[in-house]
């Protein structure tokens, strides 16, 4: 096993780090990996890259040549992805020393969430229409979503026993596997209801029983699926955005913020581990504060 794969492994095993983060680690250390053996083969050994070996230059040597073609936001990731991974091989013994510490992490810049208002969120929640299985799961998954705020890869992993429909509560496992209690609105309630009654014609494939939301072939249906049917209802409606699920999910806690809701209910409903990264909700809250009094105050 490379040194690569305990990482990853550790991750898995140890951290509880879910499948979309560990596939993330894995591009960013393999496209390391490939660099060095093409570029820097007396930095590899049989293919694998002597890490205990390295000093700072060779890893800014990747990032030079990293740094024309990625975004600073990848490139942070690629940092970040090499912090990690070194700090693991500190915790094993198998360096003496963290060079990456000595990396300068590209300064980012910091962009506002797009979101859909009110009247633009009730709207798409609107557009699946009629009584099909297609519409009504459809249905059900933006109304869950707008409902929520949940991630994309956390509505996919959702399993029928996760949901209480009496009491309109869903419990969700997110990052590092922490599990976190959300109240859903009735009327999602409601099209997640109609929406099992549909489902129960499907035959889930082996290992895809419990998911709640299936495709015509019995499968768990894929976040891509999702986002491209989510286009597909925005250009109906002919929403000027490039509408993704995200946006979703940015709109449930900007609407909450607006209406005055807590930040750190917010938090919790997001599952957000730092309250730092709900702070963003704020700044947008602010925007409309100003806007209100710039539209409403004589003397603005």
């Amino acid at each position: 096993m490379t040194r690569v794969e305990e990482f990853l492994n550790y991750l898995r095993t140890e951290k509880n780090f879910s499948p979309h983060t560990l596939k993330n680690y894995a591009i960013d250390l393999r496209e390391v990996t490939e660099f060095f053996v093409r570029q820097q083969p007396s930095w590899t050994e049989g293919g694998e890259v002597q890490w205990e070996k390295l000093d700072v230059l060779p890893l800014r040597a990747y990032l030079a040549q990293a740094h024309g073609r990625l975004k600073a936001s990848s490139l942070g990731r690629r940092i970040a992805t090499l912090r990690s991974f070194y700090k693991f091989l500190a915790k094993r013994g198998l360096i003496e020393r963290n060079v990456t510490l000595d990396l300068s992490a590209p300064k980012i810049p910091k962009t506002l969430p797009k979101f859909l208002d009110v009247d633009e969120a009730f709207r798409l929640m609107e557009i699946p229409q009629g009584k099909d299985f297609d519409a009504r799961r459809d249905r059900a998954i933006l109304e869950l979503f707008y409902s929520s705020g949940l991630r994309i890869g956390e509505l996919t992993g959702l399993g029928i026993p996760a949901l209480d429909l009496k009491e309109c509560m869903v419990r969700v496992k997110g990052k590092g596997r922490k599990e976190r209690l959300i109240p859903v609105g009735q009327k999602a309630c409601a099209a997640v209801a109609e929406y099992l009654e549909a489902r129960a014609e499907i035959r889930p494939q082996p290992g895809h029983e419990e998911f709640l939301f299936l495709g015509r072939q019995g499968k768990a249906i894929h976040p891509s699926v999702i986002a491209k049917r989510l286009r597909q209802y925005a250009l109906k409606l002919g929403l000027p955005k490039n509408v993704t699920p995200h946006m979703l999910r940015h709109s449930f806690a900007t609407h909450l913020m607006n209406n005055g809701a807590d930040l750190r209910g917010i938090q919790e409903l997001l599952g957000h581990s730092s309250l730092s990264t709900t702070q963003k909700y704020t700044h947008i809250s602010l925007d409309k504060l100003m806007d209100v009094y710039d539209k409403s105050h004589p003397k603005a």
